[in-house]
């Protein structure tokens, strides 16, 4: 018969501390598993939504503008060619009060007529400050030292939405001399003014006109937008987020403009892993640059390369008549042409050959950037390339 041990038996009972060297080998195995757990738990692989897709709506928009930058020493618009610049400033002394005659043809050199652009960020309200980029349109050799008087800057529907002024900052600087020679360093004909812009309208607000968020991924992929909506899906349960097509997914938001901007950061947060992108090579016919996916690959094939040289050689022969004779000294051209062909060699493709491999081989054979794109056009016509050609 066995005796129950009453529980009050345990109460002060304590395991007995483990040695030393056996706490280690512990912290050690703890340190170790530890990476591998990580790994197992996290795609290989993974890039924010933020990174991925942008919200519908939130975007900046063009602004443009004209105006005159004044004080230049004598790098302004020559007038004589650039009629608008003496009209410009007319029509601004005008509404200044000050009243110019038509008779009078100033022959100003520190005013410039420019062109003004700048982005109109989202979510702008008024007051807030804008850089701006100021190019001149005219024949002015330099900005550098003048300023931008008042001008308005308007969007693509014809509103004033920011107004701008300020001294310009300008990297190059230019040189002339008298008899014409002139040097310049960078562009001085361009400038920009940090801050040089105050916003006057709030754009139209997108963003809560709607209670569903739509991210539009950078670049349509059908993976990527599934993989998006599984996601979400987790996240924020089931039904959460579905897909409208390759490049679009519609998520559910809450209706609170507050808690909005809370679940848009939660979801810009996310990790997913993207769709791997097609095999495909891409040639640069300006420059000979030859990049190759990693999802390349190639069927069996046989290519045969070799590198044939051209010589030509130009040489004239003259022919004198004889001193006797009735005829003239005459120079005769002589061309001779010479082809040859060296390092002519075979080599061969495995089926499925990697990237690495096509490098390999590649380089094994010592082809110059002309004779990868010639290699590459042969396998893709033959049908052993398994990827999409595009020339840029």
């Amino acid at each position: 018969m066995k005796t129950a041990i009453p529980p009050s038996r345990f109460a002060n009972v304590r395991a007995a501390p483990l040695p030393v060297a056996l706490r280690k080998w512990r912290s050690l195995l703890a340190l170790c598993l530890f990476p591998a757990v990580l790994a197992a738990i996290s795609p290989a692989y993974a890039e924010r939504v933020k990174d991925l897709a942008q919200v519908a709506g939130v975007r900046s928009n063009p602004l443009v503008g004209y105006g005159l930058v004044v004080g230049l020493d004598g790098t302004g618009d020559r007038t004589s060619q650039t009629p608008f610049t003496v009209q410009s400033l007319r029509n601004l002394l005008n509404e200044l009060g000050v009243n110019v005659p038509t008779t009078v043809n100033p022959q100003l050199k520190n005013v410039a007529a420019v062109a003004i652009h700048a982005d109109l960020p989202p979510f702008a309200k008024p007051g807030q400050p804008l850089d701006i980029t100021v190019s001149s349109i005219g024949n002015s050799v330099s900005l550098r030292g003048g300023s931008l008087l008042m001008a308005p800057l308007k969007g693509v529907d014809g509103q004033v939405y920011a107004i701008a002024q300020g001294n310009l900052v300008v990297g190059g600087f230019g040189v002339e001399g008298g008899d014409g020679s002139r040097m310049s360093v960078n562009v001085p004909s361009v400038g920009r003014i940090p801050n040089g812009a105050i916003v006057e309208r709030a754009l139209p607000d997108v963003f809560g006109a709607s209670s569903d968020i739509t991210l539009n991924l950078h670049k349509a992929d059908f993976t990527t937008a599934s993989r998006l909506v599984a996601v979400l899906d987790a996240s924020f349960g089931p039904g959460a987020a579905r897909a409208l097509d390759g490049g679009t997914v519609l998520v559910r938001s809450p209706s609170d403009p507050g808690a909005r901007i809370n679940f848009l950061a939660q979801v810009e947060s996310l990790e997913l892993s993207p769709g791997e992108a097609a095999a495909k090579v891409v040639i640069n016919s300006r420059t000979g640059t030859v990049v190759i996916g990693s999802s390349v690959r190639v069927l069996p094939a046989a290519v045969s390369h070799g590198s044939l040289t051209v010589t030509v050689t130009e040489s004239t022969n003259v022919n004198q008549p004889n001193a006797l004779s009735n005829g003239r000294t005459v120079a005769t051209p002589q061309s001779q042409i010479d082809a040859q062909a060296t390092g002519s060699r075979m080599f061969k493709f495995q089926g499925g050959a990697t990237l690495d491999q096509i490098v390999k081989a590649v380089n094994d054979i010592g082809a110059a950037p002309g004779d990868l794109i010639a290699i590459l056009e042969a396998l893709k016509q033959v049908g052993a390339l398994q990827a999409e050609m595009e020339v840029i």
